[in-house]
């Protein structure tokens, strides 16, 4: 594949300096880093080669265009055109800032620019991007379906705001067997697969890999701990116990037996699992006739472990031993792809995906697009099955064929099992799509119901609400959720590391100021900056129709202080404050100028406030404890009051691991030689002291 480092990018257009490959990213600008999600709306790109395919994005009005005339757009553009290949090639698109505004793919480059350049017939959105741009730069690539790698690469690093992207920054976990230990670890991995061992995947979430990894540790006993913690073991842990561990720490089992063990757990994610239960059928069996019956019932859990992990599966293919099955539904001018994992014959799990696409896209246009994003960062398997018949179909099988380094088929199979597949994964596209639909439309309700409590002039279309959270001043951290009409928009969440030194600790209303207008001025600076583009980067808009606060009188006035300082008129305020004894259901609303409010404990509303507030309370708490943690470790156990270097020594010794002596209960760290029962209280309570 080419890339910027091997096929210098070529800037086209008056004025514009060379630029170099290695300041490309950082000329261009990355988007921020997105906090973890479940399901996040995924928006994809369709651009083909023959004809012009351009980018759609919602339509805006003939004043914006008027702002930067189309003739300069069309003057850099066409300049570009009298020096651009007739061969394949990425041409990116930039503003006189310098920012990507699209990343376009074409098997005749020059062809392609020339469609831009055309002085009439552009729909309204084409001529705004056309407007706003200043230079083109060109990567030539040896071939088209570099070309198509390339494109889906640098649209989903870029994010640029033409395009439509695949918004999926979560990775897909595996299983690995490590290779690096004599006795090998049973773990969950996500990320580069650089540790040595056995992978497994991908599954579809981390759920399914856990039960799955836990179901394998009681069919075949392999440990989970990590390797400083069997170092330093001097009896066998908690999970030998229980049976799910053959205890090698310990030499409760020999190195062959473990060995046999590992390679058994191998053999059945491999996609031998029938041979590996008919092993342990004959094996329970023999016991049974030696009346060693303790050791049946060993073999006889480990079988039902087995029968377990299988059932969980659902639907098993009998003659597709590893694919991928992609099914697309639309309906209500929504798109539904759904995703099944099968490998070694069984299924791993299964995605919903929703793209954001424009109602003029047909399934098969969405789809083809959605395939060469998905795979950019992950391996594909041998076979692909799809419901709809793509028109790049060839262009895509060689394509991931390079990328995997074996032979990819993309297949619409029209009858048989692989037909079956398609259908069952058709289905679940379809209920999930409409389960999306309700809960949509329910979110619209709910929205229209707060506008009229609070007497808004419309149903919100961004709502932010804020919380804080320390102890005791110490480890302060702000942090932002986002809703609106399509649920919690996830990747806007913020978080905002409270470090201000005039801050007195544990001023909850400093702290909100601070965060307010550390918000507030980045969204001033971005509109003065680029108008255009604080309101047209994303299908979300950026300023927010309400704000919420958790907390009460106060807090307002503190975010009220903020508000009319920076002169946000059109921002509204909200502060939730909880009942009597922390009650759910006794809420009080305080709302600028206007008699506080209390809902009926059983009205919807206060319901969706609650949900709000409680997001916004696991968000900022789960980023507190993370921020605590690090810092905790950073320090070691020295920060525990009343813990000296021998007890400290002893912790270690029996636990392993300072994140181990963290999960511990109170009845394990009293256990431990020279910590007494006050000590062990102190150790438990400065672990899991509860944040404000």
């Amino acid at each position: 594949m080419t890339s910027d480092s091997s096929d210098p990018a070529k800037p086209i257009g008056p004025g514009q300096p060379p630029g170099s490959p290695a300041d490309m990213r950082r000329r261009d600008g990355m988007a921020p880093e997105q906090p973890e999600q479940e399901v996040d709306p995924a928006s994809l790109d369709t651009d083909e080669d023959d004809e012009a395919r351009l980018p759609d994005v919602p339509d805006e009005s003939v004043d914006a265009v008027a702002e930067a005339p189309l003739a300069i757009g069309r003057a850099a553009i066409e300049h570009a055109v009298r020096h651009a290949p007739t061969s394949p090639g990425v041409y990116r698109m930039m503003n006189a800032a310098r920012d990507v505004l699209y990343v376009g793919k074409a098997k005749n480059v020059r062809k392609r620019l020339s469609s831009y350049a055309r002085p009439t017939g552009q729909v309204m959105r084409i001529a705004r991007m056309i407007a706003a741009t200043a230079t083109v730069e060109i990567v030539s690539t040896a071939t088209e379906t570099e070309a198509l790698l390339l494109e889906a690469n640098l649209i989903k690093q870029l994010r640029p705001r033409f395009n439509v992207q695949l918004r999926d920054d979560k990775s897909f976990p595996y299983i690995l067997i490590t290779g690096d230990h004599w006795a090998p670890q049973l773990l969950k991995h996500r990320g580069a697969q650089s540790r040595p061992g056995r992978y497994f995947g991908p599954f579809a979430s981390a759920g399914a890999v856990g039960r799955t990894i836990t179901a394998l540790q009681r069919a075949f006993l392999v440990r989970s701990c990590t390797d400083s913690f069997f170092e330093s073991r001097t009896r066998p842990c908690l999970l030998y116990q229980i049976k799910r561990c053959a205890g090698p720490c310990t030499g409760e089992i020999d190195f062959p037996g473990y060995t046999a063990l590992v390679r058994e757990a191998t053999d059945f994610l491999s996609g031998r699992s029938r041979a590996v239960k008919e092993d342990l059928a004959r094996a329970m069996e023999q016991a049974s006739a030696d009346l060693a019956f303790e050791r049946a019932a060993l073999y006889r859990d480990r079988l039902a472990a087995l029968s377990a992990i299988q059932s969980q599966q659902g639907i098993n293919p009998r003659t597709v031993e590893e694919a991928d099955v992609f099914a697309i539904h639309q309906e209500g001018g929504y798109f539904c792809v759904e995703v099944f994992f099968f490998r070694t014959g069984q299924n791993w799990g299964n995605r919903a995906y929703f793209p954001r696409a424009e109602k003029s896209f047909t399934p098969e246009e969405v789809l083809g697009s959605f395939l060469a994003q998905f795979y950019d960062d992950k391996p594909p398997p041998g076979l692909i099955l799809l419901s709809h018949r793509i028109e790049e179909s060839d262009l895509l099988a060689h394509a991931l064929s390079i990328k995997a380094g074996c032979k990819v088929l993309v297949s619409t199979p029209q009858r048989g099992e692989k037909k079956e597949l398609v259908a069952h994964a058709l289905t679940n596209a379809r209920e999930a799509l409409g389960r999306k639909l309700a809960d949509t439309a329910t979110q619209s309700r709910l929205l229209q119901g707060l506008a009229a409590v609070l007497g808004l002039p419309q149903p919100p279309q961004r709502v932010e609400v804020y919380d804080n959270s320390h102890i005791q001043g110490a480890n302060a951290v702000g942090a932002m959720i986002v809703a609106g009409p399509e649920g919690f928009l996830k990747n806007q969440y913020r978080k905002f590391n409270i470090k201000s030194e005039s801050l007195t600790p544990g001023d909850d209303y400093a702290m909100m100021r601070e965060v307010l207008e550390r918000r507030f001025k980045r969204l001033l600076t971005q509109k003065a900056a680029d108008p255009r583009a604080a309101a047209e980067q994303d299908a979300a808009p950026q300023w927010p129709d309400i704000v919420i606060i958790d907390g009460g009188l106060g807090q307002l006035n503190a975010a009220r202080g903020v508000v009319d300082a920076l002169g946000l008129s059109r921002v509204s305020l909200m502060a939730v404050a909880k009942g009597p004894d922390r009650d759910a259901g006794r809420e009080t609303l305080f709302l600028p100028d206007r008699p506080a409010i209390k809902l009926e404990p059983r009205d919807p509303v206060l319901y969706f406030i609650q949900r709000l507030r409680d997001e916004a309370h696991r968000f900022v708490i789960g980023s507190h404890r993370k921020l605590r943690r690090k810092d905790i470790r950073e320090a070691g156990l020295q920060e525990v009051p009343g813990i000296g270097p021998a007890r400290k020594r002893a912790l270690l010794h029996h636990f392993g691991t300072l994140k181990e002596i963290e999960r511990a209960s109170l009845a394990d760290l009293g256990k431990v030689p020279g910590i007494s029962a006050e000590s062990a209280r102190r150790i438990f309570d400065f672990f899991h002291a509860r944040p404000a």
